[in-house]
């Protein structure tokens, strides 16, 4: 697989120097991310921004939030959690959280309903804790 680094490196350059946060984002929250173009098998952002769906689990101000990436690719794996939202099913990524500037986001596409949104707040305190969960 191809990477093109250095398109990526020219969009970061411009949501640094032109992102504004003139927003809050919250759990729950699913945004468009730009996470851009990563190494090995981190989750890439896909088309000419670079970016996925997110979901986001805690914003800890206006400036930086934990999220978790979206993939469309059914995986039968205790580090994915099955997600409908929008009318589809996607695939969270749970072992990809991560911290990412809100400049990054783009723009708001959708919620985790509440329950959905526990058992994944469950099951990424169970990785943290190196305890087994059980698939749902």
């Amino acid at each position: 697989m191809d990477k093109d680094f250095d398109k990526w490196n020219g969009k970061k350059k411009n949501i640094e120097e032109f992102g504004l946060i003139d927003f809050y984002p919250k759990g729950r929250e699913i945004w468009w991310c730009s996470l851009g173009v990563n190494l090995g098998v981190e989750a890439d952002g896909k088309e000419e921004n670079f970016r996925r769906p997110v979901l986001i689990l805690k914003a800890f101000n206006k400036e930086m939030s934990w999220i978790l990436p979206l993939t469309s690719s059914k995986r039968d794996n205790p580090f994915y959690h099955e997600l409908v939202w929008g009318g589809e099913k996607s695939w969270l990524i749970l072992s990809q959280i991560r911290t990412v500037s809100n400049k990054r986001l783009e723009r708001k596409v959708g919620f985790a309903e509440l329950a959905d949104f526990n058992i994944v707040k469950e099951k990424i305190i169970a990785l943290i804790k190196e305890e087994k969960f059980q698939l749902s």
